[in-house]
């Protein structure tokens, strides 16, 4: 058993305020100051987390958090009674909830296998090994470094286009070739993300991105963190199998008696399990079809289509620092938009990346996908991010192939990135527009001020036709809007590139309180593909909570007598 009690009492103090080019003994000065501590009493600090605070653009600010042990912390949490600001440290440390015996294999069990290699599936592969069950891990895809190789030279133009290993699919998921972003609105009450961010450490990630409020990795280092990942699993016990695509499920029985019982791969072969977590991704459209036709639950969900916008990084920098502008701590801004649309569509900034490039992302021949890229140094001329507008059930109803077909946005989506491939002449350019021309409803003959990043390359043309026209008439509405909040937005020359349509999964696997299939026992939907995540940090958190429903049920199945874990689970 993991002990269960808590450690020494040590106290969070939160939203601590000093200007942006402070000392360094200014913030021990300041936490004895808010405290009305002697120096004596405070026995050690740590920052926990550190935001800037530009409300006011003429006077940034820093704002830590800090874990603080006191003498007397007892006597300073009375003195300030009711204070939000400082409170005990909430206990951030993760506790599994079972664990295999020693034995766990030596008598046939059958190992769990998880299905996709991107921050769902290795999070709960690794979670699993961690817990000592051998987990299987098969990706369609290939490892990071050959997967790297094929992306690159397809963006290039040196490697022809492999709908194998590509931006979407290999190790890492979608997320290897993005911002690396490790924040989420998820509601977290067992700091589970904090697990995560802890373990991305261990394998290789900046240690600045458990203090920072908005942390990122950035693709190289993603690339270097998803490889150690791998080699942790496989250190306890786990298996990582690369160009594994899984045909189909193996499935007994009917009605409520209906249950997984293995994988069947591509290639013929056939793999056992009692538990099969399903950490797909929203691409695996292929995937998709075949649960469809074996009659595993799922649904519309809403998505977002839309644009890719880019400026120069200095103008966002510019309207968010003003003249701080540049400064080391600031780095490149970010920036996030919503405008409210007269014909009742909401057209929003998505996936901003500041300092970087934007990417193809298509997955299927005769399809082009734009998508946002950045390195962790964030310093590449423009600043780019998708405006999308929201999607409906509804509005993908006529792509379906009679009423209710969940795979009726999958259609929808493979409608408009067809046009776009064609609109970018059939060679896997994207279609390209200036944003003033965009507005006036003209095509562009070539671009302006700002040179579109977008590799394999762009041909400008008019995006009017590139997108369903209440999202075009939505986006044309929200551009001067978003100009009004950030100076220069809506510039002469900015460029507009089609299409971003993979923002989320156009589709959800409903699944039960004990996160399986609601019509298929022992299969898992888990992370952004089953819709359950909207990132690489929820998609994390989400592969490990599947994990632990996992090995809950193979302990108690096997091991009916044997204690768990779970009552050192916080929650």
């Amino acid at each position: 058993m993991f002990p269960c009690a808590p450690g020494a009492q040590v106290l969070r103090l939160n939203a601590l305020r000093l200007p942006l080019d402070h000392d360094e003994d200014a913030l021990v000065a300041a936490v004895l100051r808010r405290l009305r501590l002697p120096a004596a009493d405070l026995l050690s600090h740590t920052v926990v987390k550190r935001s800037i605070d530009a409300r006011k653009r003429q006077a940034i600010q820093l704002s830590y958090g800090l874990d603080l042990e006191v003498k007397g912390e007892a006597a300073v949490l009375r003195r300030f009674s009711g204070d939000p600001q400082i409170q005990p440290s909430p206990d951030t440390r993760y506790r599994p909830v079972a664990r295999a015996p020693e034995h766990w294999g030596s008598g046939g069990e059958r190992r769990p296998i998880v299905v996709g290699a991107g921050p769902c599936g290795y999070f709960a592969a690794l979670l699993l090994a961690q817990m000592g069950f051998r987990p299987v891990l098969l990706e369609r895809g290939k490892a990071v470094k050959e997967r790297s190789a094929d992306t690159f030279g397809f963006w290039r133009g040196t490697s022809p286009f492999d709908p194998e290993s590509n931006a979407q699919f290999g190790e890492g998921g979608a997320g290897t070739f993005s911002d690396g972003k490790l924040y989420s609105q998820v509601r977290d009450p067992r700091h589970i993300g904090r697990k995560v961010l802890e373990e991305l450490v261990a394998s290789g990630a900046n240690p600045e991105i458990l203090s920072l409020h908005r942390p990122h990795i950035g693709t190289f280092k993603l690339a270097t963190v998803v490889r150690n990942l791998r080699a942790r699993i496989e250190a306890l016990g786990g298996e990582v199998r690369f160009s594994s695509r899984v045909e189909r499920l193996l499935i007994e029985g009917a009605g409520s008696g209906r249950r997984v019982v293995g994988v069947k791969l591509v290639d013929g072969r056939s793999l056992e399990a009692e538990q099969v977590v399903l950490a797909i991704g929203h691409s695996a459209r292929d995937t998709f079809a075949g649960l469809h036709s074996q009659g595993v639950a799922m649904e519309l969900k809403p998505f977002a289509v839309g644009l890719r916008i880019e400026h120069p990084q200095s103008l966002i920098d510019q309207a968010r620092w003003g003249a701080r502008a540049g400064h080391p701590l600031l780095g490149a801004a970010e920036y996030k938009l919503v405008h409210h649309a007269s014909n009742g569509r909401t057209a929003y900034s998505f996936c901003m990346c500041p300092g970087g490039l934007v990417v193809g992302a298509a997955s299927e021949a005769g399809g082009v996908v734009t998508n946002g890229m950045s390195q962790h140094s964030r310093n590449e001329r423009n600043a780019n991010s998708a405006i999308v507008v929201g999607i409906t059930p509804d509005d993908v109803a006529p792509f379906g192939i009679g009423p209710g077909d969940p795979l009726a946005g999958v259609a929808f989506q493979r409608h408009w990135e067809a046009k776009a491939f064609a609109l970018g002449g059939g060679t896997y350019q994207a279609p390209g527009q200036r944003l003033e021309d965009f507005l006036a409803g003209q095509p562009s003959e070539g671009c302006g001020a700002v040179r579109p990043s977008y590799a394999p390359g762009v041909r400008f043309t008019d995006l009017g036709a590139s997108l369903p026209g209440e999202v075009i008439t939505a986006i044309r509405e929200a551009l001067p809007a978003f100009e009004r909040r950030i100076p220069g937005f809506a510039m002469a020359g900015a460029v507009l590139t089609g299409v971003e349509t993979r923002t989320s999964s156009p589709l959800r696997l409903p699944r039960s309180e004990t996160f399986e299939s609601t019509n298929t026992a022992g299969l898992y939907p888990a992370g952004e593909g089953a819709g359950y995540a909207g990132g690489i940090l929820s998609a994390a958190i989400d592969g490990i909570e599947v994990a632990e429903a996992v090995a809950l049920t193979l302990h108690r199945r096997h091991f009916p007598g044997a204690p768990d874990e779970s009552a050192c689970d916080p929650a």
